[in-house]
């Protein structure tokens, strides 16, 4: 059960003072608050935990400061839909609002090798209006052979660079609880310049101690991506282990799977899963077809197949397309192969704005459908 909070209920107020009393004296129920800051509200989020099948649901929507009362299923306490539409959906940061109506391109360098790449990047990014990027400095690899990624060596120059071209969010990826420490110092050295997404790669999506750590943090958000062969709902309990830490600003990437059928791509394209995960949980869900397709192979139409999986993605409702890009690929540590070039950004912007505009027709003839049929 979900106790919603009237908007902007202050915690020193005496309605929510006797709120909590009446809450915290039910027995065999644990409470969880869990704040939602919207773009012009702050709304508050009471979970009771245990057996609440013997709470009487009236008795408390009718305490001093609650606006309504939700029963939830055991799935997804925290991130699921619950069938309840009106509840507030998405987040704000750093003047962006991420929610599963919105749609954001994280273009960028699936590992960051050199200042000059990340600058040629980032600067490609600001010539075409985008806001966001991808910027890898910690890798982890298959092979204790291959580049991990410069850590926080790169770091000062990346928040720099992110500083001067206007980023205002990189996602990157953290596989260790440390690196949370040394994003957050070094982007304090740099003046707070930019924000961060803590991406938790497709190995760690089960590792509950990183989730546990990460979920406990608040600064920033966090983009999980699937699990490494490793069911939908398996995945999505992952989330659900970052909510539950209290970190609910949670954007749930599809990478597709690793099976046995995926060639000749990289992996199963999952992006028909999009309408799912968004039906299943309050998350925005992102697509990643850089690391779903794994090369540069070009239908018979011209298009290249990354350009196909991303539509898919998007004409199927996605709110985020984290994508690989690199000034030189031939020269790139990490996945060069499968990165666009940047002289292909424009081409790729336009080709996401064609597809997102026949998502959002497709939901104007269903609604005039749906209203037709009621009438």
């Amino acid at each position: 059960m979900v106790v919603l909070l009237q908007p902007n209920t202050d915690d020193t107020s005496e309605a929510f003072s006797k709120t909590m009393d009446h809450l915290r004296n039910l027995s065999d129920i644990r409470l969880q608050k869990h704040i939602v800051e919207g773009n012009e509200q702050r709304l508050t989020e009471i979970y009771l935990i245990g057996n609440t099948q013997k709470i009487d649901r009236a008795e408390i929507a009718a305490l001093p400061a609650v606006e309504r009362v939700v029963r939830i299923s055991q799935e997804y306490r925290i991130l699921g839909r619950h069938n309840d539409d009106e509840r507030q959906h998405g987040f704000e940061y750093n003047g962006l609002h991420f929610d599963q109506k919105s749609l954001h391109i994280f273009a960028g360098l699936c590992a960051v090798d050199t200042a000059y790449h990340a600058e040629k990047m980032m600067h490609a990014i600001q010539q075409n209006g985008l806001y966001c990027t991808r910027m890898g400095a910690y890798k982890p690899r298959t092979s204790p052979y291959s580049f991990q990624g410069y850590g926080k060596n790169c770091l000062p120059y990346v928040f720099e660079l992110a500083g001067k071209y206007g980023i205002k969010v990189i996602a990157m990826e953290v596989t260790h609880e440390s690196h949370v420490d040394e994003i957050d110092s070094c982007l304090a050295d740099a003046g707070n310049p930019t924000g961060v997404f803590l991406q938790i790669g497709t190995r760690n999506t089960q590792n509950f101690e990183l989730l546990k750590v990460l979920g406990r943090q608040k600064k920033y958000p966090l983009l999980l991506k699937r699990g490494y062969g490793i069911t939908l709902s398996e995945s999505l309990n992952a989330a659900e282990y970052l909510a539950t830490e209290g970190n609910a600003k949670v954007i749930f990437c599809l990478r597709g799977m690793k099976t046995s059928f995926s060639s000749p791509h990289r992996n199963t394209v999952d992006f028909s899963q999009v309408p799912v995960v968004k039906r299943l949980t309050r998350m925005p869900v992102c697509i990643d077809p850089s690391h779903s397709v794994g090369s540069r192979d070009r239908a018979p139409d011209g298009l290249l197949d990354v350009f196909h999986c991303t539509a898919q993605g998007v004409i199927a409702g996605a709110n985020m397309v984290l994508v690989d890009f690199h000034p030189e690929p031939q020269k790139a540590l990490v996945d060069g192969p499968q990165a666009l070039l940047l002289k292909e950004l424009p081409h790729f912007i336009e080709d996401i704005r064609i597809s997102r505009e026949a998502y959002l027709k497709r939901l104007r003839l269903n609604s005039n459908y749906q209203n037709r049929a009621t009438s």
